[in-house]
């Protein structure tokens, strides 16, 4: 019993130790995403050279000009404020002909088709402003819907899906990160931006608590299982010693 619970304290130990590390590291993560959210819009090609050096540019601010795509809208089922539709992702053209999907943002459930927002169907180039956000390479959990493109619906942001089904391929495929875009106002008030959400929880430090609190009370149960030990043998050995005079 003495081997097994020293091991369950060292085993109790080390997951506190390692809640610890991630805390740490979730720490940095925070940080950094609050650094470079609070850095001054790149242009695009800032964006892409940051993706093949480093692979990673969420959340970099970045600002682009191009002409919106309107036919290919792309809808991704979210909420916003309690209220359930979609984030409408639209392929914008820039001026040498790249593609880049934007996340103009969201709509509620009753405007998902175009043809019930005209004023939100801006013609002629626009600037637009946000935050580049990496494109997941697979279905972020088993427990995610299947997308649904037959209907135009997706529940994960499946970039090489809305692509092709945009006609979006080959040397024309897009930039392989989405935008953003800012909470900018909008003719017609739809889309409604800046829905990007950073929430990354934190719960690692109360982990970690939990882990070594578990690990100190073992080691009070098993304190006070020596302790009774040593005085059972005490009275045993007590016991069986003849009294004087027998």
């Amino acid at each position: 019993m003495l081997a097994v619970s020293v091991a369950a304290f060292a085993v109790l130990c080390a997951l506190g130790t390692w809640q610890v590390a991630r805390m740490q590291w979730k720490e940095a993560l925070l940080q950094s995403i609050s650094d470079r959210v609070a850095s001054p819009p790149v242009p695009v090609e800032e964006i892409v050279r940051l993706q093949t050096d480093e692979g990673d540019v969420d959340y970099v601010p970045v600002t682009v000009s191009g002409v919106f795509d309107h036919g290919n809208e792309r809808h991704f089922f979210a909420t916003h404020r309690g209220i359930t539709g979609y984030f409408v992702y639209t392929p914008l053209r820039m001026a040498d002909q790249r593609v880049v999907f934007v996340n103009r943002g969201f709509v509620p459930f009753d405007f998902k088709d175009k043809e019930t927002r005209p004023e939100s169907l801006i013609g002629g180039t626009v600037t637009v402003t946000g935050l580049a956000r990496n494109a997941p390479a697979d279905k972020p959990s088993f427990i995610v819907p299947d997308n649904d493109p037959a209907k135009n619906i997706y529940y994960w942001k499946d970039l090489s899906a809305m692509a092709a089904l945009s006609g979006l391929t080959g040397s024309t495929k897009p930039l392989q990160f989405f935008i953003d875009t800012d909470d900018t106002p909008v003719s017609g008030g739809l889309p409604i931006g800046g829905v990007t959400i950073i929430d990354l929880p934190n719960n690692h430090l109360q982990y970690a608590i939990t882990w070594y609190g578990l690990a100190l009370a073992l080691a009070g149960v098993v304190a006070a299982w020596l302790l009774g030990q040593r005085k059972t043998t005490a009275r045993r050995r007590k016991q069986a010693t003849p009294a004087e005079g027998g």
